[in-house]
Formats: structure tokens, C-alpha cells, sequence
């Protein structure tokens, strides 16, 4: 049998907390698991930061790739059961295709670096072309197990990720407004945070879900599942996404990473404390050998020897890293934007280097989004299917989803050193500064003094 139908003797399975069992019934799904590129996602947190305010949270990539091949390979059997195609064009699902979809929503994430958002902004990496990459490099085990496959599979599973491949019904499996990577990591985030914002009823998605010449659509009846989906993700961002916590931590992991960088270029920093592992990328030339080195327990491993670094920004950074010490925030508006000059002068004069300590985040640029139909990106909407067969946009017939469509949801928030709002620093020589800056500060905003 060729190797792009083998089947296992006998189905293997994970046992998932949320999806039960994952069954893993062919070969090269199974090999591409046990590649060294697909286990090293074991190493690498699905959430980064976020675990430091739900401390459940400590699920990594590699468990949340198994949860979307799983939802991919339920799709597939729906489509394959319910609406085989008779004739070319016809719009239904050739399962022909089933394989570069499984590998596709298996593979999605495999470029995914350690603290990845962070880790991308300053170092200027891209984990989607990465992804591609380890896809088609002949260097990779990934790589050579897909081309036992066939010699264009490679490139038909990243053209999959690249959003090029010609059957959209495959692509917006994999990416679109309900696909499978955010079910997935809905369900999943949800269970490992302890929220239940999450939840939704992915068993009656999944059945209402039908493939169509123009991609993948939902049956009429299914609609008040699909609005639970776009609310349940609405507020899993609202609730864990966008907490000011995460954000505060992920603001201390980008200044200690750049603090390291801005050593090294400068040539300042301790022989014993040089990041080896990370020299590449501070020298903006690196490898893919070396990206695929990166994992969680290096940086921290890293952050770790920064502790005792005769830097002394550098060192409390690591230690405020790794003792989960965050910055306190508070949230801005047009009119409290301009008193920020004012505070980071404060901020300055109780002795803190304002570069590396404070920031000015809004959630809104977080790798999340809303639901917005208007988005200009392709496939941004979510159609669902008339008894006729004529297609309706969500948000035209749901009343629930267009009071949240295109809100701008989140908030732009100033961070600063929680020591400005310190109450008691009776022996404090900056006292009067603290006290001052606190003026600044009501229920968690800033506001103009009286």
C-alpha cells in the first residue's frame, strides 16, 4: 500500500482531557508526531505568560496541535460521510484531500519560538514562514516524512498553512472564523485556565458545519451554536486574553530580552552570562538548526543566569520574570494620554530607567481577534446555509452577534513599577514622589488630579 493511504494495523490514541481520545489512524500522522521538530512543541507553552495569572495554565503547543488534527479528522469524516462529491464542481468534499488537511492542522503551529509573540517582536522572527520552512526543508525529519508521502506534498501542506492552496473547503478548516485551530484553543485554554468562557457546543458545530464550492459554510439551524462560539470567544478574550497581569508580564519578558540584546550590541555583557544559544538571533543571522534549538527551558534557563548579571536592569528583570513580580497598570483614554510624560518623569526620578520599565499596551494588538465581517483579510466571514442553498453572513441575521461585531473591545493601558504606588515607605527617600505619582491614579486609571 502506498504510504499516502497506509493505515496502522490497529489505531493509536492519546487520551485528551478535552477532547477524550485523539485516534491517530495513519502512518505518516503518527511519524510526523514522533518527529524531533513536533516534539519539541512539548517544551513550548500554549499561553507564554499567561500561566502566571491562571496558573493552570501550563498546556503546551504540542497538546493543542493534537486537539486541532483531532477536530480536523472529525470534519473530515462528517464531510466524507454527508457530503461526498458525485461530480467535479460540485462543491462536496473530495476525500482525496483528507491527508494534506490532517497534516496541515497537525503541522500549524510547528514554527511556533518560546514566549512566541514576544520572542517574534524582538527578534523579528515570523512563525508562520517558519513553519513553511520546516515544511520544505530537506534538512528537517518533518520534511523528509512528508515527502514519503510524495515529492510535492511538502508544498501542498504548506501552501495549506499559506492560505494558497486551491480548495478553500481545505484551508478554512485549518484558518478562517471557526476553524479548527480556534476550537481548539477555545475548548482547550478554557479547561487549563479554569474559566468556562470558553465552552461551546462543538459536537453541534461540527454537525451543522457543510463544505460548499466557496468553502466551508453552517446549516441555518446551527446558528445559535455558532453565536454561542463568537460569544464564548469574545469573552475568553476579554477574560484571559487581555488580562492586564499576562500583558504586565509579557511587557517585563520583552524588556529583559531586549535589555539582553542592547548589552550585547553594546558589548557589555557578562562573559559567563553570554546567551549562547541565543547569539544568532542578537546577531540577526540565524539558521533554522538554531531557531529549532529554542524552547521554553532555554530562555528561562537564560533568564535564570541574568539573575546574578553585574547589569543591574538586566538582573531585576530576571528576577522579576521569574519570581512573577509584575508591573501594575492603569487604563488610559484620549484625555489622560498626554499626563504620561508627566508620570514617567516620576517614574524617572525614583530612580527607574523608564525605557525598560514602563510601556504603553493596548489588548487591541494582541494575536487575537474579534469577530469582524468587514475585516479587509479574505474569509473573515462566517456563512450560513439557507434551505435553498443561498448563503447569509452571520452578523445580518444574528442579533447577538452584531451587538459584539466590530466593537472595539479591550483597552490601552500604561505599565509602570508596582514600587510608584507603594503606600508605606515611611523611611522611603522617594516617598514625596510616590506620592505625588499616586494623585495620578484612581480605580485603576489615570485621571487628572484636583
Amino acid at each position: 500500500m502506498a504510504y499516502r493511504q497506509q493505515l496502522l494495523p490497529m489505531e493509536k490514541v492519546f487520551r485528551d482531557p478535552v477532547h477524550d481520545y485523539i485516534y491517530i489512524q495513519h502512518q505518516v500522522i503518527l511519524d510526523l508526531i514522533n518527529t524531533s521538530e513536533f516534539q519539541r512543541l512539548r517544551r513550548i507553552k500554549q499561553l507564554g505568560t499567561t500561566s502566571l495569572t491562571f496558573h493552570g495554565a501550563e498546556h503546551s503547543r504540542f497538546g493543542h496541535c493534537l486537539g486541532v488534527y483531532e477536530i480536523t479528522r472529525r470534519i473530515c469524516d462528517n464531510f466524507e460521510r454527508n457530503y461526498p462529491t458525485q461530480a467535479p464542481g460540485d462543491g462536496g468534499w473530495d476525500d482525496h484531500e483528507r491527508l494534506v488537511a490532517l497534516c496541515a492542522a497537525l503541522l500549524h503551529d510547528i514554527g511556533h519560538g518560546p514566549y512566541s509573540h514576544t520572542f517574534e517582536h524582538i527578534f523579528h522572527t515570523d512563525h508562520e514562514a517558519l513553519t513553511v520552512q520546516i515544511l520544505t526543508s530537506p534538512e528537517t525529519e518533518v520534511n523528509q516524512v512528508l515527502q514519503q508521502v510524495s515529492p510535492d506534498f511538502p508544498a501542498q501542506v504548506a501552501a495549506v498553512i499559506q492560505k494558497t492552496y486551491p480548495n478553500p473547503q481545505v484551508v478554512q478548516m485549518i484558518s478562517s472564523q471557526i476553524d479548527a485551530d480556534r476550537m481548539d484553543y477555545l475548548l482547550r485554554d478554557s479547561y487549563f485556565t479554569g474559566t468556562n468562557y470558553g465552552n461551546f457546543d462543538l459536537t453541534r458545530i461540527l454537525r451543522v458545519m457543510k463544505p460548499y464550492q466557496g468553502g466551508i459554510t453552517f446549516a441555518m439551524e446551527g446558528m445559535h451554536a455558532v453565536e454561542d462560539y463568537i460569544v464564548s470567544r469574545f469573552q475568553m478574550y476579554m477574560q484571559v486574553y487581555f488580562h492586564p497581569v499576562s500583558r504586565s508580564m509579557e511587557v517585563i519578558l520583552d524588556r529583559l530580552l531586549e535589555r539582553a540584546n542592547d548589552l550585547y550590541q553594546s558589548h557589555a555583557v557578562d562573559a559567563e552570562a553570554t546567551p549562547v544559544i541565543l547569539l544568532p538571533f542578537f546577531n540577526n543571522n540565524f539558521t533554522l538548526h538554531d531557531y529549532l534549538r529554542l524552547d521554553d527551558g532555554v530562555l528561562n534557563t537564560y533568564f535564570s543566569h541574568w539573575r546574578d548579571s553585574r547589569d543591574q536592569i538586566l538582573a531585576d528583570l530576571a528576577t522579576r520574570f521569574l519570581d512573577r513580580r509584575p508591573l501594575k497598570s492603569a487604563r488610559v483614554d484620549a484625555t489622560t494620554q498626554p499626563l504620561i510624560p508627566t508620570l514617567q518623569k516620576l517614574i524617572e526620578q525614583a530612580g527607574f530607567d523608564t525605557h525598560y520599565y514602563t510601556d504603553i499596551n493596548d489588548s487591541y494588538d494582541l494575536p487575537y481577534d474579534a469577530y469582524d465581517p468587514k475585516m479587509k483579510k479574505p474569509r473573515t466571514q462566517i456563512e450560513l446555509q439557507q434551505k435553498d442553498g443561498s448563503l447569509l453572513e452571520l452578523s445580518t441575521v444574528s442579533d447577538l452577534v452584531r451587538a459584539i461585531t466590530g466593537k472595539v473591545s479591550g483597552d490601552q493601558r500604561f505599565f509602570f513599577p508596582k514600587e510608584m504606588l507603594s503606600k508605606n515607605a515611611e523611611n522611603d527617600l522617594f516617598k514625596p514622589i510616590y506620592q505625588e505619582f499616586q494623585q495620578y491614579i484612581l480605580n485603576d486609571r489615570l485621571v487628572v488630579p484636583h
